[in-house]
C-alpha cells in the first residue's frame, strides 16, 4: 500500500509519472489559468471516461480536445453535431463498389482514439444514441456487424448551457454514459494576457516530451491497478444509496455512476501520487461525476452534492 505510482515503470515508453507529469505541462500550455479544471480533464481522460464540457463558446473546450490528442499523437476525430446529421455520419457505412461487386467500409469519425462532438445536443436524438454503443463498449454495429474501436477511445463533447434554440436535451441514459461534467469558465487576467501573447494555444512547447498513444494506454491500465480497500468502497455505495432516496433528488446514481465514479476516484489518487484510494479522492471527483447524472428538482445540483457528503459518514482509514 505504501509504494509509488513508480512501481508500472517496467513497461517500454515513457513511466506512467512522467507521462501525467508532462501531459499536465502540455495541457496547462494549452488553457492558461485553468490548473484545477486541467487536473479534473487529466483524472478523466486516465480513468478512460467520456467528458462533457458544458460551458459558453469560446472558452477554450476545442483547443483542451485538440491539445489532448495532439499531446498523444494520438488519431483525432471532429463532429460538428446539426440538426441534419446522420447517424452513419459518425459510424461510418458500407458503400457498394461498381468495379470489386463487393461492399467496402468507410469509416466515421467515431474510429479515432480522442473523438470532439461539438454542440452535441444540436443533433438529434436519433444521431446521438449512434454514440451509445459507442461510449459504453468501444464499438459500434453497422449492418449487424460488430468494428471494434480504439482501446483508448474518448469522447469529449461539448454544449452551450445558454443557447438552448433548436437544441435537443441530452437523455438520462446518454448523460450517465460520461464520466463527469465541466465548466472551464472564464480565465482569470493574467491568464488573458498570457493568451494574448502566446502565438499557439494547442501545439505542444518544442522541445517537449512525446507522448504517444500507447502511453496513454497503459497509464489507463494501470489506473485499473490502484487499491480501493473495502471501508472506502462501502463509503461509495453509502454516498450512492443516499442520491436515490435524497428527497430532491429525482434521478440518482446507477451502478454503472458508482463504477465509473470509483474509476475517476482511482485516477485522482495517481495525480496525488498514491496507490490507493481515501475517501478524499471519491469527495475531490464528487461535483463533476455526479453533476452529469444527478437529476434534481428545487435548488442546485452543487448544493445536493454537498449535503450527501455531509450526509455519509466518512470511514476511518490508514
Amino acid at each position: 500500500m505504501n509504494a509509488s505510482i513508480q512501481s508500472c515503470e517496467t513497461h517500454p515508453g515513457i513511466a506512467v509519472s512522467g507521462v501525467v507529469a508532462t501531459l499536465r505541462q502540455q495541457l496547462n500550455a494549452a488553457l492558461r489559468g485553468k490548473t484545477d479544471e486541467i487536473e479534473l480533464v487529466i483524472a478523466c481522460l486516465l480513468a478512460g471516461g467520456h467528458l462533457l464540457l458544458d460551458d459558453l463558446p469560446g472558452l477554450g473546450k476545442t483547443t483542451l480536445a485538440k491539445a489532448i490528442a495532439a499531446s498523444f499523437q494520438a488519431q483525432f476525430g471532429r463532429i460538428q453535431c446539426t440538426p441534419d446529421l446522420l447517424p452513419t455520419d459518425i459510424t461510418g457505412f458500407n458503400l457498394f463498389n461498381q468495379k470489386s461487386r463487393e461492399f467496402e467500409f468507410h469509416p466515421g469519425p467515431v474510429f479515432s482514439d480522442i473523438l470532439l462532438a461539438d454542440e452535441i445536443n444540436r443533433t438529434t436524438p436519433r444521431t446521438q444514441s449512434a454514440l451509445f454503443e459507442a461510449m459504453a463498449e468501444r464499438q459500434v454495429t453497422i449492418d449487424g456487424k460488430s468494428q471494434p474501436l480504439s482501446p483508448t477511445f474518448s469522447v469529449i463533447a461539448t454544449q452551450n448551457p445558454i443557447d438552448s434554440h433548436g437544441a435537443y436535451p441530452l437523455p438520462e441514459a446518454q448523460l450517465d454514459r460520461f464520466a463527469m461534467k465541466l465548466q472551464i469558465g472564464y480565465p482569470d487576467r493574467d491568464a488573458q494576457l498570457a493568451i494574448l501573447q502566446q502565438q499557439s494555444r494547442s501545439t505542444p512547447s518544442a522541445g517537449a516530451t512525446q507522448l504517444h498513444v500507447s502511453d496513454l494506454e497503459r497509464a489507463q491500465q494501470h489506473v485499473h491497478s490502484i487499491h480501493v480497500e473495502e471501508s472506502v468502497q462501502q463509503y461509495l455505495i453509502s454516498l450512492c444509496e443516499q442520491s436515490r432516496i435524497h428527497e430532491q433528488v429525482l434521478l440518482g446514481v446507477s451502478p454503472r455512476g458508482m463504477l465509473l465514479w470509483q474509476q475517476v476516484a482511482r485516477a485522482w489518487a495517481l495525480l496525488q501520487n498514491r496507490d490507493f484510494v481515501i475517501p478524499d479522492d471519491v469527495q475531490a471527483v464528487a461535483t463533476p461525476v455526479l453533476g452529469v447524472r444527478l437529476v434534481v428538482r428545487g435548488t442546485k445540483t452543487t448544493d445536493v452534492i454537498n449535503t450527501l457528503l455531509e450526509a455519509v459518514k466518512v470511514p476511518d482509514y490508514r
